[in-house]
């Protein structure tokens, strides 16, 4: 294919890319954020909660614990197909661009609470128990060590949820999600067009690349060991 056909063929599908793109930004987005907006806490509670933590509670933190072990361990796509009717009830369809962000954020919400448990858990204990020593409450020792100690390891955590969220996006095209997968999925596979189907994975290539370079900058912004 020449440079101008091409070209020709791009302005052609300028419109439908472009929204398939906006679509795939709004999906991660909403998503991202009721997802970080659950996780973290819910990571910052398995993390105290558990043997020896701030707010030991074993009991809970079991709970918990099994709760986000089976939000992980369901496929994505099959985590789709079975809250359908969640999806229905809260949104009213579970086919569309909206719908795709009810299982995005019940598949998000696990995943960043295991990676906020983890980077809590890289905070070395010497400075939690000094902090303790010197009077703070717990709720004192997570505002003011934890979570400010472990911040590069959050924004990191962040970065690796937005990009997999990329990915489960995708995913959701072939259940008529909307986005870049949608776009592949009906124009690249179905209709056999490979040059739609290379665009389009190389825009989430680049989305992915983006966010993967932004997060890097934030990292090294707010890591000051």
């Amino acid at each position: 294919m020449s440079f101008n056909t091409f070209s020709q063929w791009l302005s052609l599908n300028a419109d439908l890319l472009l929204g398939a793109t906006f679509e795939t930004l709004y999906m991660v987005a909403v998503s991202g954020i009721v997802g970080f907006a659950v996780g973290i806490p819910l990571g910052v509670i398995l993390h105290t909660s558990k043997k020896g933590g701030l707010l030991e509670n074993t009991r809970l933190n079991s709970i918990l614990g099994a709760v986000v072990n089976v939000g992980r361990s369901v496929p994505f796509l099959v985590l789709m197909v079975a809250i359908i009717p969640v999806t229905k009830l809260l949104v009213g369809t579970f086919i569309g661009t909206t719908a795709a962000i009810v299982p995005l954020t019940i598949g998000a919400i696990p995943f960043v609470a295991r990676l906020i448990e983890g980077a809590l858990l890289e905070v070395p204990n010497g400075l939690v128990e000094a902090a303790q020593s010197m009077g703070a409450t717990p709720l004192q020792i997570i505002n003011k060590v934890l979570l400010p100690e472990a911040m590069p390891t959050i924004v990191n955590s962040v970065t690796i949820t937005l990009v997999t969220l990329v990915s489960y996006s995708a995913m959701a095209g072939t259940v008529g999600g909307g986005g870049l997968g949608d776009v592949a999925i009906r124009y690249g596979f179905h209709r056999y067009d490979v040059l739609i189907m290379a665009v389009t994975v190389v825009m989430l290539i680049v989305l992915v690349q983006i966010i993967q370079s932004i997060g890097d900058a934030v990292v090294r912004r707010v890591d000051h060991r």
